[in-house]
């Protein structure tokens, strides 16, 4: 399966502007210098990313869980992505992924372990295998 997106950008880096799109439609959105390193109205590139991760996560934690015998009620992931110069160079150098799960009949210690399983086995971890990724999971 392959998924596909695209990004068009006009100008230079500071006064440009861009345009980001997924094949689907569901992201149509501009994004600008000011956006990424000043936190202007648009989007981002690194709010991209967490939401990815966000969404990859929170699937395979279903999975995980459903496959264990404990298919949850819900749950809730966010994702905070830090940017920070490495070398002079802007670097995404850690994600924190904080979940709140809702899981009939699990005990916390059976949960933490599937939790731990999916954030290293969710695609978009996987991919990140070079980034510092914690997570901060809690039954609700």
């Amino acid at each position: 399966m392959v998924r596909h997106a695209g990004a068009e950008w006009s100008g230079s880096l500071k006064e440009g502007k861009g345009h980001v799109k997924v094949e689907t439609g569901a992201l149509d959105s501009p994004y600008t210098f000011r956006s990424r390193f000043e936190g202007g109205g648009e989007t981002n590139p690194e709010e991209l990313l967490g939401a990815s991760h966000a969404a990859c996560f929170t699937m395979a934690l279903t999975a995980a869980l459903t496959t264990a015998g404990h298919p949850p009620s819900n749950i809730k992931t966010t994702a905070a992505v830090t940017l920070t110069p490495v070398d002079g160079k802007p670097t995404i150098t850690r994600i924190d992924l904080a979940t709140q799960a809702s899981i009939p009949g699990v005990d916390d210690a059976a949960f933490q372990t599937i939790a731990a399983g999916a954030k290293a086995g969710c695609p978009i971890s996987r991919a990140l295998a070079g980034t510092e990724i914690h997570l901060d999971a809690k039954l609700v």
